[in-house]
């Protein structure tokens, strides 16, 4: 299980865009998320009437180190750390360190 998924709403704690909120739209193998809105680039696209592609400047979402995001808690409205944690009908889940709320409902 990891500590960050799909639709985790996240929030950067270092680099350009520190302190930025966004939802995670995919979790990649090498330890690096992409999260909607944060870490964009401009890129130069060539066009390919071939696959109807229009050329120019085009804005991009870039991946972003795991290690330099952490999990929003709504109740404090800060990063929180993630634990795991085994409930009575033995149920794995993740919860917040600091308020000990569980992130899956």
């Amino acid at each position: 299980m990891a500590k960050i998924k799909k639709g985790d709403q996240v929030i950067v704690r270092t680099g350009k865009d520190k302190g930025k909120t966004g939802r995670v739209s995919s979790v990649l193998k090498n330890d690096k998320v992409l999260i909607e809105g944060i870490n964009q680039v401009k890129k130069n696209q060539k066009p390919n009437p071939n696959a109807g592609i229009s050329g120019g400047i085009i804005v991009k979402d870039m991946p972003i180190n795991i290690s330099n995001i952490g999990l929003f808690n709504p109740e404090t409205k800060k990063a929180d750390r993630v634990g795991f944690k085994f409930l009575e009908d033995g149920k794995k889940v993740r919860y917040f360190k600091s308020t000990n709320e569980v992130v899956d409902a």
